[in-house]
């Protein structure tokens, strides 16, 4: 029997992971630097470690880390969030015997980065919008013009400070509120897509392209369904050989009415994607770098997280008066946090929440940056330890 252990286990990606993990035969450990109940709580996690900050205390991260690693005779690491950065960063100090899947820190920096990924994108079979690197909005105004554009900060997460202008930059609009360079995008119209997949070695081994049915305010979707695209499976198949990349990618695509994708941004971590993933698929075999062909979801069968569905995605339907197909949607979806046998997590993620709350009482931040503010990590020198 193999041992894993999850980091980021405030994610229900990490939940995800878990079950599927366990139900293979295999003894799951979860770890996060805050509490992680919706992960923690469930009956496919063996125990769950504690984490100093990996932002605010890397050196002390580390060691509790490698201490989890020997203690819990460790195989394999699996990050979630951004804590992948800090690992690859610091690869070098863990366990040398453990597979940890991240790619090389400077390739991880370029992969995060709205702008320099960008130019890697080049040549891989997609269409990457027309876009430049600012730092005021003079500057960005100036490049655009009257034109349909998108702003966001070069380093951010879950379209926090992202700014969407369809008619153009509008002459009132505010400053830019937070310091650094920024991105402007040409604005792409049409469908909305994502991906998830695990690559090693520039291999592709894991994949699926999904729909965000419906998201928060923008952000992150809590409807999920598989819609495959050979196209955005060749690009990142492309784009993993160009980087000789290891690790998990995920990308953000538009994708046009002529069928044409347009690469948007990546994210070299866990998405939601992972939620499409049925217990018996071989994502397990994928992170551990052993699977023998590209595993793919073995079932088409749509997932979200039901309670965020029945209360934000049902005043979303009274709004736009589209109860009908909403309520369609919820009767189709499969929730990914409470499920038969296994509904302690959705009650943890309660008490998750709670927690959340009072972070950002005391730090005076929203929920969502609460929820990752420990971990994140927006291009600063990351020094030796």
């Amino acid at each position: 029997m193999s041992n894993v252990l999850i980091l980021g286990g405030r994610a229900p990606a990490a939940l995800d992971h878990a079950r599927r993990f366990a139900h293979q035969g295999w003894t799951v450990t979860i770890a996060d630097s805050i509490p992680c109940r919706i992960s923690g709580w469930s009956r496919s996690v063996t125990s769950t470690v504690r984490l100093p900050s990996a932002r605010f205390a890397p050196q002390a991260y580390i060691a509790t880390l490698c201490q989890a690693i020997r203690t819990h005779r460790i195989d394999l690491v699996v990050p979630t969030c951004e804590e992948v950065f800090y690992l690859s960063r610091y690869r070098p100090l863990l366990p040398e015997s453990v597979r940890i899947p991240v790619g090389i820190f400077e390739t991880m920096d370029t992969l995060h980065s709205k702008w320099r990924f960008l130019e890697a994108a080049q040549g891989c079979g997609a269409v990457v919008p027309e876009s430049a690197c600012v730092e005021t909005l003079e500057q960005a105004r100036g490049w655009a013009g009257a034109d349909p554009v998108v702003l966001k900060p070069e380093y951010s997460r879950f379209g926090v400070h992202v700014r969407l202008h369809p008619d153009g930059i509008p002459k009132d609009a505010l400053p830019f509120d937070i310091a650094g360079r920024w991105v402007v995008q040409r604005f792409c119209y049409g469908r909305e897509l994502c991906s998830y997949s695990v690559v090693d070695r520039g291999r592709l081994l894991a994949h699926v392209t999904y729909r965000p049915s419906y998201r928060l305010k923008g952000s992150s979707s809590f409807f999920f369904e598989a819609c495959p695209s050979s196209a955005i499976q060749n690009f990142v198949e492309a784009f993993a050989r160009k980087m000789d990349y290891s690790g998990q990618l995920s990308f953000d695509w538009v994708e046009a009415d002529s069928g044409e994708v347009q690469v948007l941004e990546c994210n070299p971590r866990a998405v939601s994607g992972v939620h499409l993933f049925g217990l018996d698929d071989g994502l397990p075999a994928a992170l551990a770098g052993t699977a023998a062909h590209c595993v793919v979801p073995g079932t088409q069968a749509a997932r979200m997280i039901s309670a965020v569905m029945l209360v934000a995605g049902g005043a979303q339907a009274l709004r736009h008066l589209a109860v009908r197909p909403w309520w369609k949607d919820f009767r189709r979806g499969r929730d990914v946090i409470a499920v038969p046998h296994d509904r302690l997590p959705f009650l943890g993620g309660m008490m998750d929440l709670g927690s959340y709350t009072r972070l950002a009482i005391r730090d005076r931040c929203s929920l969502r940056q609460a929820a990752t503010h420990d971990t994140e990590w927006d291009g600063e020198a990351l020094a030796a330890l």
